[in-house]
């Protein structure tokens, strides 16, 4: 079989002998396709000269296929046909969100806070596939292959990236009430010096945390956990358990202050710089997937209401 000549477009040329063969015309099929008859000759003369064979016979009037021309007429016809379905899948894709959406969250928010929001994303687009991965550590969203993510913006990096905020979370001091009953409940930043402690790891906040006074000044403790966790979730069960005073999310401690299992203590002094902020973040490309464009306007509509 000779190289394939560069200026021939195959499947174009394919398109064209499909037509020719289909109309036993050069002259229709060009008139068919809005071509002259030089091009559609040119495609056919090309096509014989890649595949070394005679695929028509010509006389003044009409064509004929040859053998090998039946053939590939057939063959041409297939690959255009499966062409044809898979563009429209494609398109249709782009139209209808559909497929796997590969999601990356934050593991201690999405544990109490992502499974009502899921569940009513894919209620709402049920072709649509999830596929999540909770994390606590960094994450490179395109290397990594995820569509997007609930997650700290400062947790992502790739390629350029587009920030949706969702929600701030603040970080607020709880115990529960059986060891506040026993320890006593601490009136003032500094008392914390005299409590067993619970708090995040040291890379996520370090050890200084800032109060804010009532006179507008700030109290800066440097606290020293009996307990540390990169999991606000088991910060939660340790102060549930009675192990100490804890700084967990806000968010995440929201029913249990409700029931009474657990009391906010130094209410009166807001942590400075300590809140949480949650956005959904996903890659910048030019054609954004539906399934990703439907999930992020789903999800900030989501947390607006």
């Amino acid at each position: 079989m000779s190289t394939q000549p560069k200026s021939m477009n195959q499947l174009q040329a394919m398109r064209v002998f499909v037509s020719v063969a289909e109309h036993g015309s050069f002259g229709r099929a060009a008139a068919s396709l809005g071509l002259s008859n030089a091009v559609v000759t040119r495609y056919v003369a090309l096509l014989e000269a890649h595949l070394a064979t005679r695929l028509v016979n010509r006389n003044t009037r009409s064509v004929s296929l040859t053998e090998a021309g039946s053939a590939y007429a057939t063959g041409c016809r297939h690959v255009l046909d499966d062409l044809e379905r898979i563009e429209t899948h494609i398109a249709h894709g782009v139209a209808v969100p559909s497929g796997t959406l590969r999601l990356v969250a934050h593991a201690s928010f999405s544990i109490n806070g992502l499974t009502p929001l899921l569940q009513r994303y894919l209620l709402a687009f049920p072709q649509v596939r999830v596929s999540l991965t909770l994390l606590h550590r960094n994450v490179d969203l395109i290397e990594e292959g995820f569509d997007a993510g609930i997650v700290a913006p400062r947790q992502v990096s790739g390629g350029t990236l587009i920030r949706r905020p969702l929600v701030t979370i603040a970080a607020v001091v709880v115990a529960s009430a059986d060891y506040l009953a026993k320890h006593g409940v601490p009136q003032r930043p500094a008392d914390l010096a005299q409590h067993t402690l619970i708090a995040p790891s040291t890379d996520i906040h370090g050890k200084d945390w800032q109060f804010e006074m009532p006179d507008g000044g700030c109290d800066a403790i440097r606290i020293q956990p009996a307990y540390t966790a990169n999991n606000a979730v088991m910060l939660r069960e340790a102060a549930l358990a009675g192990m100490g005073v804890a700084i967990v999310p806000a968010d995440l401690v929201a029913n249990d202050l409700a029931r009474g299992t657990v009391v906010r203590v130094l209410d009166g002094y807001p942590i400075r710089n300590a809140d949480n902020e949650l956005a959904i973040v996903y890659p910048g490309r030019r054609h954004v997937p539906a399934k990703t464009r439907s999930f992020v306007d789903f999800t900030v509509d989501w947390f607006r209401s």
